[in-house]
Parts: structure tokens; C-alpha cells; sequence
């Protein structure tokens, strides 16, 4: 493998830790239609992907999210139920980050919505004292600002072109397959971070820390 020099992270399951399942829980407390019905980790209703590619509105996305429910909760609710998914920010792997700035360039690439970055920045700055993740990364990428997502082949090579990466210099972890496929389809060397693995752990392996 040619030397690495770029490293891409995914956010959720890599930087911050997620739970799914304390959504759907959320969810079907708040509701008789199952979630898992519109909503899993790898397949989802398109509403969704519009929310993380910015194409409707918070507000749209809490309507239409009433209206695929059945149910008349309050936006508030939603708000709750939907954030409960994110948990922490293990400080190991913020120290990681910082480690790996002086030998590499450093880019987040997320599939998110405003709502989600609203709240792990309070989270962010609640048990580490920083605002967003910009000073980890030399350019934070969100879905749902560059209306681009994750696994589309386009979104890598967004990247790739912003920075003049060469995508065989470039490694981009994710904890979802399909995700690496489309980072492979870039030509960027994609690595998948297992369930219960450190991402200090992987790079390890990888002789890069």
C-alpha cells in the first residue's frame, strides 16, 4: 500500500459513540407505528437521506416524521427521541486526533442533519470544553451542508477534489460496510472500524500511529 498521508474519519461509531437502539426505543415509547418500520442503520425511508443531504428543513423533517407515524408528538419530542442516539466523546480518541495532526492530514466526513450537529456539540463542549470538531481536522465535512452523502463515490471525490488528495495516499474509516465500499469505488483505501474496535486500535495494526 502506497504511504498513507490522508486520513478520513467517519463521525458516529468512530468519534462519538451511538446507540440506535435508545432512538427506537425513544420512538416507539412515543408511538404505536414501529420505527424500525421507516429507520435502520443500513436502509432507511428516503425522508431521511433528504434530511442528511439538506434537502427539507428541520421543521419539514419533524412534520413528515408525524405524518409517516401516525401520531401528532410534539416537535420537542422528536427532537429528544431522534438526539437519543448520541452519547459521548470517549477523550481517547479525541487525544488520538491530536496525536495524528503534526503526520497527517485530518478530514471528517459525516452523514448528519442539523438537528444531530446541533446537539453533539453541546455534547462536545459539555465534557471536553470545545465548541465543534473543526480544531481536530483540517476541514469538517457534513451531509447535510454539501448536499452529498455517504456511500455515493461522489462525496469521496468531493473531498479528494477540495483538497487535491490522492486518493491512494487517502484512508477513510467507517463502521458501516457499504459506506468503505463507496470510499473503494473513489479509489481511496476504506477500512472498516469492527464493532467492540478502538479506531486507535486499527491504526495500530496499520503501522500509522
Amino acid at each position: 500500500m502506497t504511504k498513507i498521508k490522508n486520513i478520513i474519519f467517519d463521525l458516529g461509531g468512530v468519534i462519538i459513540n451511538l446507540d440506535i437502539d435508545q432512538t427506537v426505543k425513544e420512538f416507539n415509547r412515543l408511538s404505536q407505528t414501529p420505527f424500525e418500520s421507516i429507520y435502520t442503520q443500513l436502509q432507511q425511508s428516503p425522508l431521511f437521506d433528504w434530511f442528511d443531504k439538506g434537502e427539507i428543513s428541520e421543521y419539514s423533517f419533524f412534520e413528515e416524521l408525524q405524518h409517516a407515524l401516525g401520531t401528532s408528538i410534539s416537535h420537542q419530542n422528536i427532537i429528544h427521541a431522534w438526539n437519543a442516539m448520541l452519547l459521548d466523546f470517549p477523550l481517547r480518541r479525541l487525544e488520538l486526533l491530536k496525536t495524528l495532526q503534526p503526520n497527517y492530514r485530518l478530514f471528517l466526513l459525516s452523514n448528519t442533519n442539523e438537528t444531530h450537529i446541533t446537539e453533539f456539540e453541546k455534547i462536545l463542549y459539555e465534557q471536553h470544553g470545545y465548541k465543534n470538531l473543526e480544531s481536530f481536522f483540517e476541514k469538517v465535512y457534513y451531509s447535510c451542508r454539501i448536499g452529498l452523502r455517504k456511500p455515493n463515490s461522489d462525496i469521496f471525490e468531493f473531498v479528494l477534489k477540495n483538497h487535491g488528495l490522492e486518493p491512494k495516499e487517502t484512508l477513510f474509516i467507517d463502521d458501516t460496510l457499504q459506506h468503505v465500499e463507496g470510499a473503494k469505488k473513489a479509489g481511496i483505501n476504506g477500512k472498516l472500524l469492527k464493532k467492540n474496535e478502538e479506531v486507535d486500535e486499527l491504526l495500530r495494526y496499520m503501522n500509522l500511529v
